[in-house]
């Protein structure tokens, strides 16, 4: 197998795992999960209120991403060098990583923006072998 090819199956499968156990674990705890975001933008700018709002755009986002990608190994959709099903999911995997970048520096937690940028650099740098 090409080196490309197994960089395309990583970043994929890397995503597919983290953003499907992110989705699973905001459906599954609604309401912990609410309550944690809640208390985390309670000093920022954005209202609480419109907390559930945006919890539920980031589900979506995110599960978007996880199945994508999950979707994306069981075709096995990377092994091309198209823009597939794959490189739809790693795309969606950096834009839930962007809003969830501008909630951590919304609510002043910079050492949480900073962990995102690494995942951040894993989807450019995959999104760079599609």
């Amino acid at each position: 197998m090409r080196p490309d090819t197994v960089a395309r199956f990583l970043v994929t499968g890397f995503f597919a795992v983290v953003f499907v156990q992110s989705a699973v674990d905001k459906l599954t705890d609604r309401d912990g999960n609410i309550a944690y975001f809640s208390d985390h933008f309670k000093s920022g700018p954005v209202p609480v209120a419109a907390v559930p709002l945006l919890f539920w755009i980031l589900t979506l986002i995110e599960g978007t991403a996880g199945v994508l990608c999950a979707l994306g190994l069981l075709l096995g959709d990377f092994v091309g060098k198209g823009f597939g099903v794959s490189a739809c999911g790693v795309t969606f995997a950096g834009v839930a990583l962007l809003c969830l970048l501008a909630g951590q520096r919304l609510a002043k937690d910079y050492a949480g923006a900073a962990v995102i940028a690494a995942y951040f650099a894993v989807a450019l740098i995959g999104l760079g072998f599609f």
